[in-house]
């Protein structure tokens, strides 16, 4: 799990959004779309020397001063979505955060795109990614991840579906 191998405020925020994730979504892809998304409760993917460490949480799991001081809205209807890369060194090492390029497409099962705007925080050691989109009432989306590490000509690539519940 990446709270075990980063330390810092960055474990806090990631260790709130694995506990609050929700439940993982089914149905249809859009017309058009890449390789059905993960069906799994997985958060992460191994490339070779990299790991690509995802998740998405309702903003209003996240706790007041979490979200205060990353600037997020608390809200019901606002899902954020944290992208962490790890450059894995040895097999027992602990994952170095590296930076890079990440991109994501969100949608939900009509095949409405989602604006998600994708930002980078650096504290300390720790690098990852962030971006917010809005959901309207209960919701499946569809994350599709595109991750390139600086220095790297290969993306790395996830895709997963969350449903989120709004009651």
């Amino acid at each position: 799990m990446l709270s075990t191998k980063i330390s810092g405020s960055h474990l806090t925020f990631c260790a709130v959004c694995v506990a609050a994730l929700l439940t993982v979504g089914c149905g249809p892809r859009p017309a058009g779309s890449a390789a059905p998304a993960q069906l799994s409760e997985e958060s992460f993917k191994e490339f070779g020397d990299f790991e690509l460490h995802y998740n998405a949480v309702r903003t209003d799991h996240l706790s007041a001063e979490v979200a205060r001081s990353y600037g997020i809205q608390r809200s019901k209807n606002r899902v954020i979505l944290n992208v962490t890369m790890l450059h894995k060194e040895a097999d027992h090492a602990p994952r170095k955060p590296v930076e890079g390029v990440v991109a994501v497409d969100a949608y939900n099962l009509n095949g409405q795109l989602k604006s998600m705007e994708i930002r980078r925080v650096n504290e300390g050691d720790a690098i990852y990614y962030i971006g917010e989109v809005a959901i309207s009432g209960n919701e499946i989306l569809v994350f599709d991840i595109k991750a390139t590490p600086s220095k790297e000509n290969t993306a790395l690539s996830a895709k997963f579906k969350r449903e989120f519940f709004t009651d």
